[in-house]
Order: structure tokens, then sequence, then C-alpha cells
């Protein structure tokens, strides 16, 4: 079985979440934001072992912290090769939502490509990797079925909310196919662990 802590991190309160199984205590570390030293610094306390990092998009909100996880537990990158552009435009976007510069990290590179990958372990659990674009081209969402936890990112928020499509590579058709593929899940009992926000 897998266990779930969430943190909220950064100016724009990103949710991260830990994923760990209870057995082997591995992890995923799901958006890690913009502060991987302090997320280190919970896994540690949990005494947890990462193994990978995943992320649901490319928005430097949802990242920021990856570089720092990658040097401290030499764990891959896993995010949709569609939202690489975003991973190189992490400067420019971050002036778009905070409307100032802050420092970005050199970080460009996807070691897995969500695109490619229709389950990831969590020591011996799978979890489904579900392609819901809308939000950004390569929004991807992360569904366990035996506890019925589905990690939506910025596609769906507890409440009903959706993600911005008024981007310039958003798209509201797409978005709409995706909400609906993540009702489905949300009609056999899903909990919704969202990327900003309250649990749903």
């Amino acid at each position: 079985m897998l266990q779930y802590q969430k943190l909220v991190l950064g100016e724009l309160a990103t949710n991260c979440y830990l994923l760990w199984e209870e057995k082997t205590k591995e992890t995923a570390i799901i958006d890690p934001a913009d502060d991987g030293v302090g997320i280190s610094e919970e896994v540690e306390r949990l005494r947890l072992i990462p193994k990978a990092i995943w992320a649901t998009h490319g928005h430097f909100d949802h990242v920021l912290g990856a570089l720092d996880l990658k040097l401290i537990y030499n764990i891959p990158f896993c995010c949709s090769g569609k939202d690489q552009f975003l991973l190189e435009r992490q400067q420019e976007t971050a002036r778009f939502f905070l409307g100032r510069e802050i420092k970005i990290p050199n970080f460009k590179k996807i070691d897995l490509d969500l695109d490619d990958t229709p389950k990831l372990l969590v020591g011996e659990e799978e979890v489904e990797v579900v392609s819901t674009p809308g939000h950004t081209p390569g929004g991807t969402s992360f569904y366990y079925p035996k506890d019925r936890l589905l990690l939506s990112g910025d596609t769906l928020f507890a409440g009903g909310e959706v993600g911005r499509t008024d981007l310039s590579y958003s798209s509201a058709v797409e978005l709409d196919k995706s909400v609906a593929k993540l009702q489905n899940y949300l009609s056999l009992g899903a909990i919704l662990l969202p990327g900003h926000g309250e649990i749903g």
C-alpha cells in the first residue's frame, strides 16, 4: 500500500506530494515546487528513500526544486516530453506568473519521458500514468488504483475548478477531454490530490 503527504510550497502555494510504499519506504516526489532542500529535510524526517521525481507538467512552480533533489539523491526526473519547451522557458514563465524576475536553476533535462511510460513503480506498487493535456501540452496525472489516489496536477482542482487555458500553448478542447477522463476516476471514488488547493 502507498502513503502520501502533501507539502504546500512556494509563492504560488504549489502542492508537492511525497508518495511512498509502506514496506520499503521507497518514494516518488511529485511536483517538487521550488524548495528541493526543504523537501529533502522532510524526506529525511520520515526516513524515506526517494527513487524518482514526477512532474505533472512543466510549469516553473511545479519543477524548480527538481535540480536540488537530483543532486541530493541522484534520482531521475520524469515529465512529458511535450512540456520540454516549458522547462526551457522557465524564466519567461516565472516572469509572466509572478510579474518579476526570479533565480531559475539551469535545469532542462527529462530523464524519463512520461509519454512513453504507461505505468510507474513506487516500491512494488504500480501507479498509472494518465495523459491529461490542455493546461499544458504535456499535462500528466497519476492514478493509484488500490487506494484510488488521483494526482491531477493543474488539470482539475477540488470543487470542480480546472486549469487555465488562456495561455498560447493551452487548449480548452483538450482540457475538457482530460477533465472528463479524470471525472471517470472520481466516479469510482478516487481521492483528488490536485496541484494547488485542498484535497478533494
